[in-house]
């Protein structure tokens, strides 16, 4: 059992044998950020690299959670284990999030081979919390086989996952007022494997239809995690993967089994062609620059003092200055070693 107090290494220790309130201690700290993140992060790195990551979005209300916990409880029958990670929206006003995918999948507590983590974006936007990419770095060392990522489901700026995940699959459903509601969402072309979920409902087959002639549209170019792959050709010549639309109803669990085994199959595609190892790259390249980026603002504010900053945002306030040569003021001045607004 976990102590308060213990240290980050007794918590590695403790989640690594399998005990549940150390990793979600050990997520919290990685969460929050700053050196003991760091520490942790850099103590796991070694252990990671082994999970398939799959990330699950699409526009609100297509059912994306009941979905992710269809897909874990058949894993688990697969007798894989499952890390899931939920994204939740941060309110703008209270700072508080709801976290419910919890409640939607609690028919899975209890299950030693699934954890879930819910997690607020707090104000991230992308469809994905700040701290993602983190949190599958700890869910990965400790050994899950297959970790689950839903977004938020804000259907604008869901493509993020496309940098996080190695399976993307956009999920869709009938009844949302468009035919495809992810073409307007810009989410279309990400897609690994689309879903149209309850397709009990009227209108399933014409948002399949409409899915079809999109993807029939070609010759179409995709970008995936920064990298250029053709897809299906007119004429029916395909090179690298198309993706599949599957069917699904996952209040009862039908399609789930054909959805996990095209993952499966996507996952299988990306080993044998070397694609996986390049989306890996994208991955870290991802990582690194996002890394960097946060060192250097950080830096960058720890050497310019309160006082400069604010001078500078009066001047800009004035229209003395416009802010992207105040920025280049700043830089400058910073480089010089001079802590002190432009004048």
């Amino acid at each position: 059992m976990r102590r308060h107090g213990a240290s980050t290494t007794e918590l590695i220790t403790a989640a690594q044998g399998g005990d549940r309130r150390s990793l979600a201690r050990l997520i919290t700290l990685v969460e929050n950020g700053g050196p003991t993140a760091e520490r942790i992060l850099q103590t796991l790195f070694p252990s990671t690299g082994r999970a398939h990551i799959v990330g699950v979005t699409g526009a609100p209300g297509t059912g994306k959670s009941t979905l992710v916990n269809a897909m874990a409880r058949e894993y688990r029958n697969r007798g894989l284990t499952v890390g899931i990670i939920a994204i939740d929206p941060t309110s703008p006003f209270s700072g508080g999030a709801l976290l419910g995918d919890r409640v939607r999948m609690r028919d899975l507590v209890g299950d030693e081979g699934v954890f879930i983590r819910s997690m607020a974006t707090r104000g991230s936007l992308g469809g994905l919390a700040r701290a993602t990419d983190d949190v599958i770095q700890v869910l990965d060392a400790m050994g899950f086989d297959r970790i689950l990522v839903e977004t938020v489901g804000v259907g604008q700026a869901e493509v993020d996952i496309a940098s996080s995940a190695h399976t993307v699959i956009v999920v869709e459903a009938p009844g949302l007022g468009d035919d495809i509601q992810a073409i307007k969402a810009g989410i279309l072309e990400i897609a690994d494997i689309f879903v149209v979920n309850k397709a009990d409902r009227e209108g399933a087959e014409r948002t399949v239809m409409a899915l079809q002639a999109m993807l029939g549209l070609g010759p179409r170019t995709v970008v995936h995690h920064g990298q250029t792959m053709r897809v299906e050709e007119p004429g029916g010549n395909t090179q690298g993967w198309t993706p599949p639309i599957i069917k699904t109803v996952a209040t009862r669990g039908e399609g789930v089994p054909e959805l996990v085994q095209a993952v499966e199959a996507h996952r299988a595609y990306l080993m044998e062609t070397g694609e996986l190892r390049q989306r890996e790259e994208a991955r870290v390249t991802h990582g690194l620059e996002q890394i960097l980026r946060e060192a250097l603002v950080q830096r960058l504010v720890h050497r310019i003092s309160p006082q400069a900053l604010d001078q500078t945002v009066q001047r800009v306030l004035a229209r003395e200055v416009d802010p992207y040569t105040a920025v280049e003021e700043l830089l400058h001045l910073e480089e010089q070693g001079e802590p002190q607004a432009a004048r």
